[in-house]
């Protein structure tokens, strides 16, 4: 854990009311090492410490342990001129070491560091000398800050213009330096390559060209070349050469200037090499330097390709919207709208932010924010989203949210945090290229010594010691796990599939049981009532009117579905007075002089009533998976009831595919045994959890969980602790409520079909890293042994280190073209 060795540093404590809150914190912080005084401030609620080598992480972990919490913030900060993984690691551990940073991650593909940190410390322009100290620029602009409490993001907040922190797409101004130097360079080194190759194909050529004069001339164009456009290696390279970090910068810089130098002496002083190993080498040195920085732009371009995605969200948002203001009808650009303008939004236009119908009707395009190819009604009251497309009728919109606090811009910042996020499989890659460099430039130096014990010459040792240093470059070892995460999170936002953290990408490949809330996730959360059979001497049209009224204090879902039946048949409902639940049972009221109770067996057993006349048609309900009720009046047994929460048409469809995935499905109901046993036939589920309380989801997880990795698929809301239990938390959301704080994974959709498809993907992206991995590490593994052996030109070196980078990204990219598995399958049998 990174350690800081400031001597004073001030922590959040949340949760304290009184001074032996404080104490037992001061108790608790001075009681760690290193630690010398602490004062701990009720009124301000923060914790000043002194000390030497203070350990953020050590003193949270103390105040959490005393019973309090000490909430960390999250920062976010470019950096420019990272080329490598080591630049990456580099830069990591110079904020990591900062006062108050407990954790670092920098993102070789995003150029951008986020710091999780005590609040205040440090600040930006820490931030920024650190990553100077390690060679590297900070991007110009502002940080986005984003709380967090206990370990757990929370909402972030951001500037009111979702934009503010993307004036153009990310790397813009990167790739047009590169393509600028490149082409420059190209045109530089072409002349020397034409020379170099024609001499080897005629020989005529080779001793016309060869002489004082035209080695001059190679001279002038190597240096155009190596101290024009490829300054940018020896700006960044020698620096971290001398601080003892060299990276990738350093080994072109080395190579090419090794290249350059030995050529310079073969020049302008020949006499002090033997006649035999008097060649020059301007043209390698040229040549690896246009081929770097080729590869570097196509790699660039190939990033941005990769980010495409979150350019697509902030393209949404219109730019401009029309709105009633003073009596008149304006338009302004949509940065300036306000929570509660009217908006007028015409046929076809893009609604320019979340707002409530007032008036009209149409059918709105939410593709693009749920991954919904159907468009779906809206009308007065509905909620509509900003960047989704209208239909063809006339709306008249009320503002709910503007800026940052959007759908759009929340979407936003979930797909930046999971595309900046560090997966586990990336600990390996992390780990070689801390000491990859070094090794490196140590077996070049062995090379060269190697080839001059065995008499080969000064001129080809340093050949074969240019190759190692040229082929071992670590560009793609560095860009093998961050360009997937990015096309892979990119990808699914497109399909309203929303990571919100990038390890949720690799948790959520290793799952191998799918557990699933019943009630709004499987089924339309929306219970109708389906049966009701009164008892002799009784008649269903007065009946029903009577429940009704007994059930029309109650916010239930169940009553609800009682009184939509009576509403729907058109029933008066009289008054209920003296209305009294009972937990767990049912409920009684007085209606019309009746004494109304409604309620489960259990409840009609307390009131001494038997059941059995019931029992053949409790038992059919609950084998067809509906939930049996029973009414008594006047404290007679009047009517079984049947209530049933509809199953989703698509969730069958949705759970075969994950079948055909190979997943174990269980389900998770607070259904009695029977009912439930007799949903999870008709879906195929084979396990079940049953009379499941709300506050025993967490012990039911926990059961499923057994041996492997477990998702728990649920509402996001009445699920979130059972989202937190599992290894991996999923929430079916709706386009309208994306921060679901407890879950890993937020299909906007509210679609089952969505758990499959989050799956494939996080599959495919997994896949496709392995592979990114495979290749980076083989592509070393087989060329530098070829370079060692003098097999290898450093020109073919630098070509195929160029290529390795560009195969990586344009691996990942094969990504953007991902489909969701086919889900057709039949849908629910009755």
């Amino acid at each position: 854990m990174p350690v800081a060795t400031a001597t004073r540093l001030t922590l959040p404590v949340e949760g304290m009311t009184c001074a032996s809150c404080a104490g037992r914190v001061e108790r608790a912080l001075a009681a760690q090492p290193g630690v010398t005084g602490v004062a701990v401030n009720l009124a301000t609620h923060r914790a000043t410490v002194e000390g030497e080598a203070l350990n953020t992480a050590a003193l949270r972990g103390a105040i959490a342990r005393a019973g309090y919490e000490s909430p960390l913030e999250t920062t976010e900060i470019g950096v420019e001129g990272m080329t490598c993984a080591s630049c990456a690691g580099r830069v990591e551990r110079a904020l990591a070491a900062l006062p108050g940073v407990e954790e670092a991650a920098v993102n070789l593909a995003t150029h951008r560091a986020t710091l999780r940190h005590a609040p205040g410390t440090p600040d930006r322009t820490a931030m920024e000398a650190a990553i100077r100290r390690a060679g590297y620029e900070p991007a110009p602009g502002p940080e986005a800050h984003h709380h967090a409490h206990a370990g757990h993001a929370a909402h972030a907040t951001g500037d009111a213009d979702p934009h503010a922190h993307h004036a153009g797409p990310p790397g813009a101004g990167e790739e047009a330096g590169l393509r600028r130097d490149t082409l420059i360079a190209l045109a530089l080194a072409a002349p020397l390559f034409l020379i170099e190759m024609g001499g080897h194909l005629i020989p005529a050529l080779h001793h016309a060209v060869s002489g004082p004069v035209w080695n001059g001339l190679q001279l002038l164009l190597a240096s155009a070349v190596l101290f024009g456009p490829g300054w940018r290696f020896h700006r960044i390279g020698w620096p971290a050469l001398l601080r003892g970090g060299p990276e990738m910068n350093s080994l072109v810089a080395l190579g090419t200037l090794a290249a350059w130098g030995y050529s310079v002496i073969v020049t302008l002083a020949p006499t002090l090499l033997p006649e035999d190993q008097r060649h020059v080498y301007f043209e390698a040195a040229a040549v690896i330097v246009a081929l770097v920085l080729l590869g570097r732009w196509l790699e660039a371009r190939s990033r941005g390709r990769a980010s495409a995605a979150i350019r697509r969200l902030l393209d949404l948002q219109p730019a401009t919207a029309r709105v009633e203001r003073d009596g008149t009808e304006a338009e302004i650009p949509a940065a300036q709208l306000r929570e509660g303008d009217i908006l007028r939004i015409r046929p076809g236009e893009r609604i320019p932010t979340d707002a409530e119908v007032l008036e009209g009707e149409s059918h709105i395009d939410e593709s693009m924010v749920t991954g919904e190819s159907l468009p779906v009604r809206r009308g007065p009251g509905d909620a509509v989203v900003g960047g989704t497309v209208n239909g063809a009728g006339a709306l008249r919109l009320r503002a709910t949210a503007v800026g940052a606090g959007t759908v759009l811009a929340r979407i936003t910042r979930l797909v930046e945090e999971a595309q900046g996020g560090k997966l586990p499989i990336q600990a390996l890659a992390d780990k070689v290229t801390r000491v990859f460099v070094p090794a490196v430039m140590a077996v070049a130096a062995l090379t060269a010594l190697g080839w001059l014990a065995a008499g080969a010459g000064t001129a080809h040792a340093l050949v074969a010691a240019v190759a190692v240093l040229i082929i071992a470059c670590p560009c793609a070892m560095g860009l093998a796990t961050p360009v997937a995460v990015m096309v892979g999170t990119g990808r699914g936002a497109e399909l309203g599939v929303l990571f919100r953290r990038g390890a949720a990408l690799q948790a959520l490949r290793d799952v191998t049981t799918i557990a699933m809330d019943k009630t709004g996730t499987l089924t339309e959360g929306r219970p109708a009532l389906t049966d009701l059979i009164p008892a002799p001497g009784f008649a269903e049209a007065t009946l029903l009117p009577l429940v009704a009224a007994a059930e029309s204090a109650s916010e239930h879902p169940v009553a609800e579905a009682i009184r939509a039946a009576a509403a729907e048949r058109a029933l008066p409902i009289p008054a209920a007075t003296d209305t009294q639940a009972i937990p767990g049972m049912g409920l009684r009221a007085m209606v019309g002089g009746q004494r109304v109770e409604v309620g489960a067996d259990r409840f009609m057993a307390s009131l001494g009533l038997d059941v059995s006349p019931f029992a053949a048609e409790a038992s059919r309900l609950a084998d067809a998976g509906r939930t049996p009720l029973y009414a008594a009046i006047d404290g007679k047994l009047a009517a079984i009831l049947a209530v049933a929460d509809p199953i989703r048409p698509t969730t069958a469809p949705a759970l075969a595919a994950l079948r055909r995935m190979g997943l174990t499905l269980a389900m998770v109901s607070g259904d009695n045994r029977r009912t439930a046993a007799a949903i999870a036939r008709r879906l195929g589920i084979e396990r079940v959890e049953a009379e499941v309380l709300p506050e025993g989801k967490v012990d039911a997880i926990r059961h499923l969980r057994g041996a492997g990795r477990l998702a728990f698929v649920g509402d996001g809301i009445n699920d979130a602790p059972a989202l937190a239990a599992a290894d991996t938390g999923i929430a079916i959301g709706t386009g309208t409520d994306v921060a679901i704080e407890s879950a890993d994974v937020v299909l906007m959709s509210g679609d089952p079909r969505g758990i499959p498809t989050a799956i494939a993907l996080s599959r495919a992206t997994l896949r496709n890293i392995r592979q990114n991995l495979f290749w980076a590490f083989a592509y070393n593994v087989v060329l530098i042994p070829v370079a060692i052996a003098g097999l290898l030109s450093p020109v073919l070196a630098a070509a195929a280190m160029g290529l390795s980078s560009v195969f990586v990204v344009g691996n990942a990219l094969r990504l953007r073209r991902f489909t969701p598995p086919d889900i057709t399958a039949p849908e629910t049998r009755a």
